[in-house]
């Protein structure tokens, strides 16, 4: 149509140019033309609330249109006959001027109102739940068609705005300062001005008892601890853990608490409470290092503060010191107090008869306890550490542009074919830039002569050594430098640091590292150096206080952990892969000192398998290598569950506590072939004599 009104224009315009007389030139015949009459408009609305409207103009005897929108948009959208034109509006009401235009050019216009209204939200679905972790937490989730954000109204009295708000289809979370019934209102918003709520009452609830059992106490020797109340060690046998010693009429009371077959201890509107031996029974932890318990109240705070104090039964009569500990609220509060704290005030500890607990508040709130026993050090090691994990003994840090790292070393020759280095860098910052090691025992100083592996890029290149107490710098209280220069480049060298006349008597925890200092780095080769092997005692390097093998297809490295959650935590792990080769493929482990059973025949390993149903065969054999190797004894485990970390137990019951087991081997699923995929990889860690 719209090329046909061309035409017609365009026949138009030949015919008056190509007349050649006066007649012909005559355009009264025009006069006939009419103006455009029954002028409007056709309105078509999408229903997507997306405000497309499309508009078509009519009109008797018009050739052309004009399009006034009737919003801000200044400029009409011009036509042709049987054209049409799409705008998109806000929601409202508008008035749209449709311009008619005949063959003479003679305009009419009519005004047409358009009511544009979107759909409000609709289908509107609310989930509204208590947080199962955090007291007094609600998570909403609103979905509806046609809505693109929702307000949530907590109902709490005075408050009249929404609190939370958030995209359609995402949660939202709110904490309620007091649990209780609520009128909450959630309003779904989209494109239109009209919303959709919906409304319901809702009781918030507080947390008032754990929903976690308390750590796991760790595996222990029989003769290291001193178990009250625990689930993994032997009890004092015919404990009474609520003697009431009159409290009961202050409303204290107590009881059991289960937490899923996971047993505690409940002391309700503690003032005091305690717990009794058997008549005529104590215990002596003068030898003891430790008092731990886990302490759970709930997060209003229930209580503050435990005082803990044990009563010794001399001679003279019972006779008790306390020892306050904060607690905190919503969680586990693992405590472990000094059995010195209890005799520096004057108490004996060779008859603790009675363990007494009080609360702060007085005898207003509820605590949970769990796993009370005394310990100690482990006298009887499993094979030198317990449990046996795959952890450096030391921490590394940097300060002001420097940075320090444990590498594969990048040139095991010469005087340091170590597998593992020190790699420091000094980068752009401050002249005195450098790196700090951190150990967790103090350094043993008595010989004066420290002495280091360093591979450095030039001749010249001076380090300095500084010792310094677990004071954290600048408020450092003691501290001791030696400076040394490297005489040869690109290679292997040691250095010597003469600390003559440094004071054994201080506790040295930290050994700071400073390449070139007063110069500033850049961060280049030309300041980057390796270091190894720091003779004192202990000595540091980076090798493990084990050494792994493998054997027809099995492969282990030290690795970061790869899922640090749930049970470990651990920073670095064992990596266990059975390749395709002989289906007993496995690996082992061989330690420095033998293992020993004497403190217990069970041994826990922490193991995340790709797959329940693995079977992970555990073999302690002596120094003898195979096949020629004269005492062994294996036990099988399986795991029972997928991508996560559990910990296996293996019974050694009735193995010989007189035969040094150097090595420990590790099979997984033995007798069937490995192919060397994720099915057949797994982390293993803290292996643990109990």
């Amino acid at each position: 149509m719209k090329n046909i009104n061309k035409f017609y224009k365009y026949f138009f315009a030949l015919f008056i140019l190509m007349a050649c007389d006066e007649e012909l030139r005559d355009l009264s015949f025009t006069d006939s033309i009419a103006p455009p009459s029954n002028v409007s408009a056709a309105y078509d609305l999408t229903q997507d609330n997306t405000g497309n409207v499309t508009i078509t103009p009519s009109a008797d005897g018009a050739v052309s249109f004009e399009v006034y929108f009737g919003d801000s948009t200044t400029e009409p959208a011009k036509l042709g006959l049987g054209e049409n034109v799409t705008h998109t509006y806000a929601e409202g009401s508008y008035n749209v001027k449709i311009v008619a235009i005949n063959l003479k050019g003679e305009k009419v216009e009519a005004t047409q109102p358009l009511v544009v209204s979107f759909r409000a939200p609709e289908n509107l679905m609310v989930t509204i739940e208590n947080d199962a972790v955090i007291s007094k937490q609600v998570n909403v989730t609103a979905t509806a068609d046609f809505a693109a954000t929702y307000e949530f109204h907590s109902g709490e009295t005075g408050v009249t705005q929404p609190v939370a708000t958030a995209n359609i289809g995402d949660q939202l979370s709110y904490q309620y300062s007091t649990p209780g019934t609520y009128s909450v209102k959630i309003v779904a918003k989209g494109a239109a001005i009209a919303t959709t709520e919906y409304t319901m009452d809702f009781e918030v609830t507080e947390i008032l008892a754990p929903i976690a059992s308390a750590p796991a106490p760790p595996a222990r020797g029989a003769a290291d601890v001193i178990s009250i109340y625990s689930s993994v060690y032997t009890d004092v046998a015919e404990t009474n853990y609520f003697p009431d010693w009159g409290q009961g009429g202050q409303g204290s009371s107590w009881a059991e608490f289960d937490l899923n077959g996971d047993k505690m201890l409940q002391y309700i509107n503690l003032s005091y409470q305690g717990i009794a031996l058997k008549d005529g029974t104590s215990v002596d932890v003068s030898n003891m290092e430790y008092l731990h318990l886990d302490v759970w109240t709930s997060v209003n705070g229930d209580i503050t503060d435990l005082e803990t104090s044990l009563i010794n039964n001399t001679a003279g009569g019972a006779t008790e010191a306390p020892v306050t500990k904060s607690i905190t609220a919503g969680d586990w509060t693992s405590i472990d107090i000094p059995i010195k704290d209890y005799t520096d005030q004057g108490l004996t500890v060779s008859e603790i008869f009675q363990l007494k607990f009080v609360g702060t508040p007085w005898a207003a709130g509820t605590v949970f306890i769990d796993n009370i026993y005394f310990y100690k050090s482990p006298s009887v090691p499993f094979n030198g550490v317990t449990p046996l994990t795959f952890e450096d003994n030391f921490t590394l840090s940097s300060f002001d542009g420097g940075a320090i790292q444990a590498i594969a070393n990048p040139d095991a020759s010469g005087i340091n074919t170590s597998s593992r280095v020190f790699e420091m860098v000094k980068n752009a910052g401050q002249p005195w830039a450098g790196s700090k090691i951190t150990l967790n025992e103090n350094f043993d100083v008595s010989n004066p002569i420290v002495k280091a592996k360093v591979w450095a890029p030039r001749t010249g290149l001076n380090l300095l050594l500084k010792f310094e107490d677990a004071t954290p710098w600048p408020n450092t209280a003691a501290s001791a430098e030696i400076t040394a220069t490297t005489t040869v480049a690109n290679q292997w060298e040691e250095l010597t640091f003469d600390f003559t006349g440094i004071s054994g008597a201080i506790d040295f925890n930290n050994l700071v590292l400073i390449m070139d200092n007063g110069t500033q780095g850049d961060g280049t080769s030309d300041y980057t150096i390796y270091v190894d092997d720091i003779t004192t005692s202990p000595e540091l390097n980076l090798e493990p206080n084990v050494s792994l093998s493998s054997f027809d297809g099995g492969d282990i490295t030290i690795i970061d952990n790869p899922d640090a959650s749930g049970t470990n935590t651990s920073a670095r792990v064992a990596k266990m892969v059975k390749n395709a080769g002989q289906p007993w493929a496995g690996s082992k482990i061989t330690v420095n000192s033998p293992f020993s059973f004497i403190g217990g025949t069970g041994v826990k390993v922490k193991v995340w398998s790709p797959r329940a149903g693995l079977n992970l065969l555990l073999k302690f054999e002596d120094a003898t290598p195979w096949p020629n190797t004269v005492a062994s004894a294996e036990v099988t485990a399986t795991t029972t569950v997928a991508n996560g970390w559990e910990e296996l137990t293996f019974s050694f019951s009735g193995i010989s506590t007189s035969v040094d087991f150097n090595n420990l081997v590790l099979i997984m699923d033995n007798g069937t072939q490995g192919d060397g995929s994720s099915n057949y990889t797994i982390y293993i860690d803290d292996i643990t004599q109990f």
